[in-house]
């Protein structure tokens, strides 16, 4: 722990419960480091020191008093600025939303907040967590290079976890907006099922798409995360009731015997060479460790894809009801997309949703013969920030980008992303794992395993 920024959050949770390390000092450290790199970074939307001491302080005595709550007791962790944060302004990346100030908490950080986690801040994102950022938002630089992509909404978290600047973050996913920044950046994202965290005072991008996860730097501190965050929430009634599992006690059981699912022709169709060989070497590494890999057809995914656009289009109008037409000079080029969406026809909207069904329904039958399915988190492995604009101007351009992505925010499938190596730049690569409803243990257990195979997790950007 001599890199301690670098920590995990798993060897962190050890030292302090240990009374090996100061949740003051600890804090004080981080704080102290966001003050050096942030300006250069711009992960963080609001820094909220005076609260992290705050509670730094209030979990120094629990701890020493004997109330230790568990991993995340003591840990700055911080969340994107989606999440609503009593007396902290909540801008969801809209200048239109500046003075936003919640008078109560997300369920979701109020779970981190009572776990004895410490807020650092609340992290930048796109507008209104879709792909673009506001014109008026300076925007997350990738760590491992200035001039390289830094992931879709869910930036800033990933910028802040890689760089050091948090142990962990909150990141939310509608379209791939944990997987992307988790794959730019090199650190492990896990998007849950749909359902199996709160949403409950989240700045809602599409309501039927968006899922809450875990932003970090290995499946082990994931798997801590989402044991806080995850459960049922009387004031969100689209959560699940399923209990939560013991997540960091399955962890250890590897991947022997499970069956991971592959289809060739879709992950390596568009693909960027160092994507297929880095998926091609996480198939081999899982293979090695056991696991039994079956080739399979994935359900058509270009319809789904199509069927998305519609769904976040109108779900992202309805969001924005109150400020927008009436407010639509404040807005950037989140305005496009809420146009589109109030044009979809109700026939279209329905079309879409048989999609949905059907795609779900395959896929839910596919996961009969599999476990796990295996591939890209996304086609490109690397690209400019200069690319990235041409890449996503165009409809053609972003649905080729979302292949990957989309159909599982419309099942509703959970997945993880981990760190699968470096392109021949220097930039992070990865790949995901996809499961059933509610299987995140599973994930989080393969995941584990590869993690304690390779090294990738590991590395870090030299800051």
């Amino acid at each position: 722990m001599s890199e301690l920024h670098y920590a995990t959050l798993t060897d962190t949770a050890r030292a302090i419960k240990a009374r090996e390390l100061s949740p003051i000092e600890l804090t004080e450290a981080m704080l102290s480091r966001i003050t050096h790199l942030e300006p250069g970074l711009n992960a963080y939307a609001t820094v909220t020191a005076e609260l992290a001491q705050a509670q730094a302080r209030q979990a120094e005595g629990q701890i020493a008093r004997g109330d230790y709550r568990g991993p995340l007791h003591g840990i700055p962790i911080a969340v994107k600025d989606i999440v609503n944060t009593a007396g902290v302004v909540t801008a969801a990346g809209m200048p239109i939303h500046a003075g936003n100030v919640p008078d109560f908490d997300a369920t979701v950080y109020k779970r981190l907040k009572d776990a004895g986690a410490i807020l650092l801040g609340k992290l930048q994102l796109t507008e209104g967590a879709f792909v673009n950022h506001h014109p008026a938002v300076k925007v997350p630089v990738n760590p491992w290079h200035e001039d390289y992509y830094a992931g879709a909404s869910s930036s800033g978290s990933g910028v802040a976890t890689a760089a050091g600047l948090c142990f962990a973050s909150l990141g939310s996913d509608t379209g791939g907006s944990i997987r992307f920044p988790a794959a730019a950046n090199g650190i492990t994202g896990l998007k849950p099922t749909w359902g199996r965290v709160s949403r409950y005072g989240v700045f809602a991008l599409a309501d039927s798409l968006d899922h809450i996860g875990p932003m970090t730097r290995s499946a082990a501190d994931a798997a801590a995360m989402l044991a806080v965050i995850a459960g049922f929430d009387p004031k969100d009634p689209t959560t699940l009731t399923a209990p939560v599992p013991n997540y960091a006690a399955t962890l250890d059981e590897g991947v022997r015997g499970l069956r991971i699912g592959i289809d060739v022709d879709y992950n390596e169709d568009g693909c960027d060479t160092d994507v297929i060989d880095a998926v091609r070497e996480a198939r081999l590494i899982m293979e090695s460790l056991g696991a039994v890999v079956k080739q399979v057809k994935l359900p058509d995914p270009e319809r789904i894809i199509a069927a998305w656009g519609s769904y976040c289009a109108v779900e992202t109008a309805i969001a924005h009801e109150a400020t927008y037409p009436s407010r639509a000079a404040s807005y950037g080029g989140l305005a496009g997309l809420i146009e589109a969406g109030r044009q979809v026809s109700a026939i279209d909207l329905m079309k879409a949703h048989h999609e949905r069904l059907i795609f779900s329904g395959a896929l839910s039958a596919l996961f009969t013969e599999i476990d796990l399915l295996l591939m890209p988190t996304q086609p490109r492995a690397d690209f400019t920030i200069r690319e990235e604009r041409g890449l996503f101007s165009s409809a053609d351009g972003l649905a080729g980008f979302l292949r990957y992505a989309t159909p599982f925010d419309m099942s509703g499938s959970p997945t993880i992303t981990l760190p699968g190596g470096f392109t021949t730049k220097g930039l992070p690569l990865s790949f995901q794992l996809v499961g059933r409803h509610l299987d995140e243990g599973l994930l989080l257990q393969a995941g584990h395993a590869y993690q304690q195979t390779t090294d990738w997790h590991r590395r870090h950007p030299a800051l």
